[in-house]
């Protein structure tokens, strides 16, 4: 049984209750979206796609150029939410040892030795991969444990990591030079993949503004660590129909080149999304739900959050590159079998 079936299984609690709990959760989210909002300029599905994961609990992965904000809206999280954040700057000669720290060899002054463990950025609530894909894989793998089970090993020995753990990823396009593509292993392990693109002539007026005068504005505090592991119960609580569940199967096992009904997918997809696509759907289109102030995800959920969901958990095959094929359009097949 997957994470998503066992969800939709489980006994619902008073849905009195989880109405309330529901509506002082939206208020909470537009106090964080204001709060964001003073920093950011424009973006505002970036921003959103962003909390979305972070209330259904996951990874998120921002792709772009430089000099769209993605790092800017990491740090901006960071204060907001409450969490406690650092920083990692990927760099080719960055060793997984950096990452999750490593074991130092301590004597004491009676000459009696031993082995001490110095954990590594890795141990905090909200860690920014900055510029992941600069990083060799080998590097870039030391996040998979960490991001799948919350906890890392070394030495043979396990440790936990904080609650709630958080990975978001800023990316520079694969076609810039010095930059490696990313295992697909960790790539699914992202909950969400969203591409940042150049901000509104407004947007981009206001950030001018405000960015290069003599005082620079700071975010502010809008939820703590706590309530957002309350808000993450909460999402998780929340009724899914059966016309939405439906919906998430159909577009990923649809999307797998073995089990297609789409002559498109067999012919231009080399591998296609696992379970773990259909769990990040369920719980993504809950959180959505939430940021509009509905109580349950409908069909159009799924279709909006698809693309975010899906193009870092498939990929085209060279036949399908070399006739021009694009992976929006693979995605658009499949989101209009539940349109």
């Amino acid at each position: 049984m997957t994470e998503a079936s066992a969800i939709v299984e489980r006994p619902q609690a008073d849905a009195g209750d989880l109405v309330a709990e529901v509506e002082r959760l939206t208020e909470r989210i537009a106090r964080v979206r204001g709060a964001i909002g003073q920093v950011i300029f424009g973006q505002q599905e970036v921003i959103d796609q962003t909390l979305i994961t972070l209330l259904s609990g996951g990874h998120v992965l921002l792709v772009g150029v430089p000099g769209l904000g993605k790092t800017k809206l990491v740090e901006t999280l960071g204060t907001v939410l409450g969490l406690a954040a650092k920083r990692v700057q990927f760099t080719p000669d960055l060793m997984p040892a950096d990452i999750l720290g490593s074991e130092v060899l301590d004597e004491t002054p009676e000459g009696k030795r031993s082995f001490r463990f110095i954990k590594g950025p890795i141990f905090c609530q909200l860690l920014m991969a900055d510029e992941i894909n600069r990083a060799s894989p080998r590097t870039q793998s030391a996040l998979l444990q960490a991001m799948q089970e919350l906890k890392v090993a070394v030495g043979g020995v396990e440790y936990a990591l904080p609650r709630p753990f958080h990975v978001l990823a800023t990316q520079n396009p694969i076609e810039q030079e010095g930059t490696y593509p990313l295992p697909e292993a960790q790539l699914d392990r992202f909950l969400l993949e969203i591409e940042v693109s150049y901000p509104e002539l407004e947007a981009e007026k206001a950030m001018l503004l405000a960015t290069t005068g003599a005082a620079a504005i700071r975010p502010q505090q809008a939820m703590s660590a706590e309530e957002l592991l309350a808000a993450q119960t909460t999402i998780r609580r929340m009724p899914v129909g059966e016309s939405v569940v439906e919906a998430i199967l159909t577009v990923v096992r649809s999307g797998r080149p073995e089990t297609s009904p789409i002559e498109a997918v067999k012919r231009h997809l080399a591998w296609g999304p696992g379970p773990r696509a259909a769990q990040a759907l369920m719980l993504a289109t809950r959180a959505r739900a939430v940021l509009d102030g509905r109580f349950a995800p409908s069909v159009d959920d799924v279709i909006a959050l698809a693309p975010a969901v899906l193009r870092h958990r498939m990929a085209l095959n060279f036949a399908a590159r070399a006739d021009g094929v694009r992976l929006a359009d693979v995605i658009a097949k499949l989101t209009s079998l539940i349109e």
